[in-house]
């Protein structure tokens, strides 16, 4: 058990970290039907603010900032990218949404040079060692489910209890009938982005203190991940993404633990495909019925 203890303190830690991301799939996709392709780069993109404004910024300005930046980023993505092909057919969204992705590394591969960019000033605090039952881990590694659970209760509360997450859940029931409602679809779904892109770069904040530097392909296999969790737990439900990020994290660091950490990122993937062959919508996924 002594063994294997950091393993599963560093599988919540992980889970904790795609959940956030998670959650940015799992919004979008319940209002616009839409896999957001360009996520994980906006993930990268949060890294890589961070690595250069903690070096050029004090740090209460630099990680506010990375919020700023990464927020902004994901809303002009939507209004430049989405908000023009609202009414064209969803294939044509999707190839948009990929076209993004590349846009964005082709930029930070025009910035960095294509050089990974050191982390070389850690966020203090968080950074620091601590032992936690006879095992050495950094502080991050605690903070970082605890500080999940919070912001995901946070927006739980802000969709069920305030008027923009009512018209969130109206758009995700019935976007034709919620415009016809007069509900402000434009403005909820520019929300969404912000409310998704926000979580995605406290999630980098997070991931990218365990890590030496960060490269314009780093966010690829955590957002693949994330989208992967997000199916997992039933895409468009924020307690699956979230469950679903946890068990994914888990299982990923218990199978580096048993000594396979060549097949770690294979079993997440044969995870999944094992899950929806007993359940196509997910663990949390709503059966939806076609009417004819």
């Amino acid at each position: 058990m002594r063994e294997i203890l950091p393993y599963i303190i560093n599988g919540i830690s992980v889970g904790g970290q795609y959940a956030l991301i998670a959650i940015g799939y799992t919004l979008v996709y319940g209002i616009l039907r839409l896999i957001n392709f360009a996520h994980g780069d906006v993930f990268m993109v949060a890294g890589l603010v961070m690595v250069y404004a903690t070096t050029a910024l004090p740090m209460y300005i630099a990680l506010p900032l990375v919020l700023a930046v990464t927020v902004l980023l994901g809303f002009l993505i939507e209004r430049v990218a989405y908000k023009p092909l609202r009414n064209a057919p969803r294939m044509s969204v999707m190839i948009s949404a990929i076209g993004v992705s590349y846009l964005i590394q082709n930029l930070a591969f025009y910035i960095t040079g294509g050089v990974p960019q050191p982390v070389s000033t850690p966020i203090p605090w968080i950074s620091n060692n601590v032992v936690v039952l006879g095992v050495s881990t950094k502080r991050v590694t605690l903070i970082t489910p605890v500080l999940t659970i919070l912001l995901v209760a946070v927006l739980v509360y802000l969709i069920k209890k305030t008027k923009i997450g009512m018209a969130m859940r109206a758009a995700a029931k019935d976007f034709e009938a919620a415009q016809l409602m007069g509900i402000k679809i434009n403005s909820v779904i520019s929300f969404t982005f912000v409310i998704g892109s926000f979580l995605a770069a406290v999630g980098a904040m997070l991931y990218f203190t365990n890590y030496p530097s960060v490269a314009i392909t780093s966010g690829g296999m955590p957002g693949l991940k994330a989208f992967v969790a997000a199916v997992f737990g039933g895409i468009g439900s924020i307690p699956g993404a979230v469950v679903g990020a946890f068990i994914i994290g888990l299982c990923e660091e218990l199978i580096k633990g048993i000594g396979y950490t060549t097949f770690s990122d294979a079993f997440t993937f044969a995870l999944l495909i094992a899950v929806l062959c007993v359940k196509p919508t997910g663990l949390f996924g709503e059966k939806v019925t076609d009417k004819v």
